[in-house]
């Protein structure tokens, strides 16, 4: 089993418990918990509980051990220009739903900063109707990554399936953090591709999504 994905599924989980990890590459259970021992052992991981959640964490040695392995699939894939071409490609598309997301926020009304209470039909439709747009421009992108890195599978279909439970007045699928949301599917893909191309997010990454 790749200890690459077990540490890529917490890094991009943020906290993770040993179920969540392995359904997030399809990994044996038991290998998984295995791995993730093994990664407490060695310093790269470690687990935390805050009230009723619980799960693993990547300590800074773990995240650089993460990238370091993402760097060496990387390079043996081939597919380094591939990726960063995605990437670029991406950010513009990146800023567009950091917008949309924002305008599912907050409704200006007087106060710039008030929260949208969702009694507007007409303005949600326009913030659904633009994560609609970003959705088919997802897809070719998925199918590019995936192309040379299978593990990119997927992004597109859980964002697909979210907008379709936001469209159906499932409001948290658009930003909450405790289900696939849009957002969270986003943010998740940005990590993957700065973890994947070794990019520092603190050192400028324009379009970062939080």
């Amino acid at each position: 089993m790749s200890l690459l994905l077990v540490l890529h599924a917490v890094r991009l989980a943020g906290m993770a418990d040993d179920d969540a990890v392995a359904r997030r590459f399809g990994l044996p259970p038991d290998d998984v918990a295995a791995a993730l021992r093994d990664a407490h052992d060695r310093g790269w991981a470690q687990r935390a509980q805050f009230a009723e959640t619980a799960g693993w964490w990547l300590t800074e040695s773990g995240r650089a051990e993460n990238e370091r392995l993402l760097a060496v699939e990387l390079s043996a894939a081939g597919a380094g220009h591939a990726v960063a071409a995605v990437h670029e490609d991406f950010l513009p598309l990146n800023a567009r739903l950091r917008n949309a997301v924002t305008r599912w926020q907050l409704r200006p009304a007087g106060d710039r900063l008030a929260p949208d209470d969702h009694t507007d039909a007409d303005w949600d439709d326009a913030v659904l109707d633009e994560l609609a747009a970003l959705d088919r421009a997802l897809s070719p992108l998925a199918r590019r990554l995936a192309t040379h890195l299978d593990r990119f599978s997927g992004y597109d279909t859980r964002f697909s399936h979210a907008l379709t439970r936001a469209w159906r007045g499932g409001r948290p699928w658009v930003d909450a953090s405790d289900v696939d949301s849009c957002h969270r599917v986003w943010f998740e893909l940005h990590e993957d591709l700065v973890a994947t191309l070794g990019i520092d997010r603190g050192a400028g990454d324009a379009g970062a999504t939080g």
